[in-house]
């Protein structure tokens, strides 16, 4: 997600509006402070955010396995314990 201020916006809207058009997310700040965030009407949100859940889930469960076998996890545990 790339950021601009009110006054980029006013005199870069060209430019901004490329980023847009190529699917970035915009959040515009005034006085330092998010103020808004512009996306393309033509871009779908719903898959954007599960694109970003996936990642998450693949960054918690870094084998790739997205669902865990719970037999292996409790003998991993009871091997493990002294």
């Amino acid at each position: 997600m790339k950021t601009a201020t009110v006054a980029d916006l006013r005199n870069r809207f060209p430019e901004i509006s490329n980023w847009i058009i190529q699917g970035e997310e915009v959040t515009i700040t005034k006085r330092g402070q998010p103020f808004a965030i512009i996306r393309s009407a033509n871009r779908p949100k719903a898959p954007h955010k599960a694109l970003d859940r996936l990642k998450r889930l693949k960054e918690l469960n870094p084998d790739g396995r997205l669902v865990s076998n719970s037999t292996e996890e409790i003998r991993e545990d009871r091997d493990s314990r002294p």
